[in-house]
C-alpha cells in the first residue's frame, strides 16, 4: 500500500510518509477483501487487530439467539471498528462487524502498541491519534441512545434525521441505511416505522425516496 493514500486518515494524521511506512510495518498491516454481507469479525470471538475500512462500508451489529438484529453504527471508507477490543484482546467481543457491501478493509495489529514495542515518532502520534478516534466513536454512540430513547416512532424518526440534517448541513441527503437497517438503528418494527415515514410524507413533514430525504421546515 501506498503510505500517501493514508495521509488524510486520522490515525496516519502529523505523520510522514515514511512514519507511516514504519507504522504499517510495525502493526503488522493487512489488506483484505470482503462480498456484501460477509462477516467480518463475530460476536464471541476475540481479535487483536483493528480494522480501517478503505472503500465500501461495514454495519457494527448486535444479533442475538432469537433472531433480533440491532445496528449500533455505519462504519464508512476513511473510519475504523474493533480499536477497543484490539487494545484488550482478551475481551470477548459483544457485537458483529458485517460488510454493508463490498469492502476492502486494512487490518492493524494495534495492540502491539501498548505492548513492549520501543518508542518512535510514529507510535506518539499514533496513540494521540487513537485517543482523537476513542472520542468520536464515544460521540457516535451517544448520538444512537439520544435516537432511541424517545417512545414514539415519529420521534426516533425525526431525531434521526434532523441529526444527519445537521451534519449534512443540508435539509436534503442520504443517509447510509436502507429501510431495514433504519429501523434496526432506531430500534423499531420496519412496518411500523414505514407507515410513519408514510404519515408524515402526507403531512407535508418530509419527502423520501429509498435512502434519500429532504426535510421540509415550517414556513415562519
Amino acid at each position: 500500500m501506498n503510505p500517501k493514500t493514508l495521509e488524510h486518515i486520522i490515525l496516519f494524521r502529523g505523520m510522514t510518509a515514511d512514519e507511516i511506512s514504519q507504522c504499517l510495518s510495525g502493526l503488522r498491516a493487512q489488506e483484505k477483501k470482503y462480498e456484501k454481507d460477509s462477516l467480518i469479525l463475530h460476536a464471541g470471538s476475540q481479535t487483536d487487530r483493528m480494522g480501517l475500512v478503505l472503500s465500501g462500508s461495514v454495519t457494527i451489529e448486535n444479533n442475538d439467539v432469537w433472531g433480533n438484529v440491532t445496528i449500533l453504527s455505519h462504519v464508512g471508507a476513511g473510519q475504523f471498528f474493533a480499536e477497543t477490543y484490539a487494545m484488550l484482546p482478551k475481551e470477548v467481543m459483544l457485537v458483529d462487524v458485517r460488510a454493508n457491501e463490498d469492502c476492502h478493509i486494512l487490518f492493524l495489529h494495534i495492540g502491539t502498541v501498548l505492548g513492549n514495542m520501543p518508542a518512535s515518532t510514529w507510535k506518539d502520534k499514533m496513540i494521540r491519534n487513537l485517543l482523537m478516534i476513542s472520542a468520536q466513536k464515544n460521540l457516535t454512540l451517544s448520538k444512537r441512545s439520544f435516537h432511541t430513547s424517545p417512545k414514539s416512532a415519529r420521534s426516533r424518526i425525526l431525531s434521526y434525521l434532523n441529526t444527519v440534517s445537521l451534519q449534512k448541513q443540508s435539509n436534503e441527503f442520504d443517509i447510509p441505511f436502507n429501510r431495514q437497517q433504519m429501523a434496526d438503528y432506531l430500534n423499531l418494527e420496519r412496518t411500523n416505522m414505514s407507515k410513519e415515514l408514510g404519515k408524515m410524507q402526507k403531512e407535508g413533514i418530509l419527502r423520501f425516496h429509498k435512502n434519500h430525504f429532504l426535510l421540509i421546515r415550517p414556513e415562519l
